[in-house]
């Protein structure tokens, strides 16, 4: 047995533990000669060191040449992404403005073009809604679709600017009405079907589309639930709104029923008078042209409306794609990930790089979590990205997929959504595959990206994620604003970058633009994230700054926790807060855990004293809390993210502003005047 497989190769039965054997100084995975020699990260530096005469000798000097040199950079991932349109002469204007730096201020393109291009990949998609419907279109049929959903927007009088919304599953007909809005230059904006009407209205009526698409229903863990009541209340409330479009997923192959529905049509009927319709018109716009409207999870508040251009977003994903991620032509990308999540919004990008989306809709728990491993065996799924928390609640599980399954095919698993663990990194290389790159990234809705991501020429070390990216003056910030590596503090970011976002709707002036992101460290991106940049160049996230614990002016990331809690097989899951102490006055806070048990357990003193010093021993005293309570729910946003601050202020009696912006709400209530954080 290799040293590789001693040190993952430790597991219980029911995934209740990962350890690792191997020393702290060795990596997890290393890449081979061969996959070093074929990664288009290499290809690219041979194209730049070709360029620039350097020696760029290797991802460090390479990294650095991209912020010292950024038009450079940005021009040869123009280049080596092979981008259709005209660069123009200026680059880059204002570049040391941050924000209002400008990019390819003279450049036009279309991002639909980009990624409806010829491909020597014929397939564009493969669609699985739990094991209830399988659909797959070419490239062909796509670009027919998308020509005449867009043939349809403009007979609508939609134009360049107007806004197209989709209430949509992961499923081919939101791809090809996002990309049948950009190829005439409307702005696509998009939300979950799980999303409640206040919710939706929390975005939609900010943003004011001119079209809704919809579907009538979607399955999950095998249950029908019918959106249509949904749309009948919301569609009212939505003025803007002149064509309500529906999509019969419930109903695929039956008649639809719209009764009810004000100004509705199917997605047949919407199209069916451009049926000849087989090439889209692509409309070429300036580089910053608005793409997508996107939002802030909304949970202290009503969200942000994050507006991103489409060149920028298509660069930034070309290079996150064929470098960071070794998106090749014919390979296969799939991303559990629903509209309202930024992630879905990624993955479709990879049709760029040539690859064929693997689409997904509904509960990824189907048949006890095989039915993604499933779809991957199957389709010879190259890249699966997923949650930190899918993982998580995978090694808690039965399923070990490298004994069940054939993942030859598979050579990257992506992570995102919350830090992963170092026992879920030990679980990726015991229980999914062994010779496989783990990549978890960070980035975020703010720049549809990300800061911190994969790497396919470099290591894989245990609960660090492996690079800061490319053309991204990433730095870990102390307090006084000095940069710092080997200690904790906050993720900035030093030098403008073409996927900022061109700024938030409705904020004439920028005020909330500026107030999110440049008022800790003026003229510099502060992202908000509580890290770490290692030694071996990595990065660690120990969580949101906003949710950092303080106890006794310590700051402590909540995810240094979680990673010593969630390594005892009675926790499911785990959730902390800093609650004000004492409540008379309150000068300091004390560190509260809750944590929720396996089915049929029950937190007694042992169990507490067994959590308390696992922390002790793994972490600090300061880290141990000094109350731990038992929920049986805790609250998440619908794209898995804890929210520590939604818990924190139902602790002490304060209102969450929006609680539309959670997955499951009702779990707020085992929050509310605790017993035992009363003394």
């Amino acid at each position: 047995m290799s040293e590789q497989e001693r040190a993952t190769s430790g597991t219980e039965q029911g995934g209740a533990a990962w350890t690792t054997a191997a020393a702290e100084n060795a990596p997890l995975w290393s890449p081979s000669d061969q996959q070093i020699a074929s990664a288009g990260i290499t290809t690219f530096t041979a194209h730049a060191r070709a360029a620039t005469g350097l020696p760029l000798a290797d991802y460090a000097a390479l990294h650095d040449w991209s912020i010292q040199s950024p038009l450079a950079f940005w021009r040869q991932v123009w280049e080596f992404g092979g981008v259709i349109g005209a660069q123009g002469e200026r680059g880059l204007v204002d570049a040391e403005r941050m924000p209002g730096a400008k990019w390819f201020p003279d450049a036009r393109l279309n991002f639909a073009e980009n990624l409806l291009r010829e491909s020597s990949n014929p397939q564009a998609l493969v669609f699985r809604g739990e094991d209830k419907l399988e659909r797959r279109m070419t490239r062909v049929e796509l670009r027919i679709e998308v020509a005449r959903f867009a043939a349809a927007l403009r007979a609508l009088g939609v134009q360049p600017g107007d806004r197209v919304a989709a209430f949509m599953p992961n499923m081919p007909e939101t791809l090809v009405a996002m990309l049948a809005a950009s190829s005439i230059g409307a702005v696509f904006t998009s939300a979950s079907p799980d999303f409640g009407v206040q919710g939706v209205l929390d975005r939609f009526g900010q943003t004011e589309p001119k079209l809704l698409i919809a579907c009538d229903g979607y399955w999950y863990n095998g249950k029908a639930i019918d959106v249509r009541p949904k749309l009948a209340e919301l569609v009212p409330q939505l003025p803007s709104v002149e064509r309500l479009v529906v999509v019969p997923y419930l109903a695929a192959g039956k008649p639809l029923d719209l009764a009810g529905l004000p100004r509705a049509l199917s997605y047949d009927d919407f199209v069916a008078p451009h049926r000849g319709e087989t090439q889209p018109q692509y409309v070429r716009l300036p580089f910053n042209h608005p793409l997508y409207v996107m939002y802030s999870s909304g949970t202290t508040g009503v969200p942000k409306c994050i507006v991103h251009g489409a060149g920028g977003t298509l660069l930034q994903h070309l290079k996150e794609h064929k470098l960071h991620a070794d998106v090749r032509e014919g390979d296969k990308l799939f991303y559990f990930t629903t509209c309202g999540w930024m992630m879905w919004n990624w993955l479709v990008s990879g049709l760029a790089a040539g690859a064929t989306l693997m689409l997904y809709d509904g509960n990824p728990f189907v048949d006890e979590g095989r039915i993604l491993w499933d779809y991957a065996e199957r389709e010879r799924i190259t890249h699966f990205g997923t949650s930190a928390k899918y993982i998580e609640t995978l090694a808690k599980g039965t399923v070990r997929p490298v004994e069940s399954h054939d993942l030859s095919a598979l050579r990257s698993v992506l992570s995102t959504g919350s830090p992963l663990a170092p026992q879920s990194f030990d679980f990726v290389y015991a229980a999914i595959k062994r010779d496989v790159q783990l990549a978890s990234i960070s980035g975020g809705t703010d720049i549809v990206s990300c800061f911190v991501l994969g790497n396919p020429v470099l290591p894989v070390w245990r609960g660090e994620i492996q690079c800061v990216g490319l053309g991204l003056a990433v730095e870990v910030w102390d307090d006084d604003g000095r940069p710092v590596v080997g200690e904790k503090g906050e993720l900035v970011c030093r030098k403008p970058f073409p996927s900022m976002p061109i700024g938030f709707w409705n904020d004439p002036d920028g005020a909330k633009y500026q107030a999110a992101y440049f008022e800790r460290f003026p003229g510099v991106w502060c992202h908000g994230d509580f890290c770490e940049i290692t030694e071996h160049g990595g990065v660690i996230i120990y969580g949101r700054s906003d949710a950092t614990l303080n106890p006794g002016g310590v700051r402590i990331g909540t995810a240094e926790i979680y990673r010593q809690v969630e390594k005892l097989p009675e926790v499911l899951e785990s959730i902390v807060i800093g609650q004000d102490w004492p409540p008379t006055d309150p000068t300091d806070v004390r560190v509260v855990l809750f944590v929720r048990l396996r089915d049929g357990l029950t937190l007694d003193d042992a169990l507490a004293a067994r959590i308390k010093q696992a922390i002790r021993d793994n972490a600090t005293p300061r880290h141990v809390p000094a109350r731990v309570v038992q929920v049986t729910d805790i609250p998440r946003t619908k794209s898995g993210k804890l929210v520590e601050l939604a818990v924190r202020n139902v602790v002490h009696g304060r209102p969450v502003k929006n609680i539309e912006a959670l997955a499951n709400p009702e779990a707020l209530a085992q929050f509310e005047r605790r017993e035992e954080l009363a003394s």
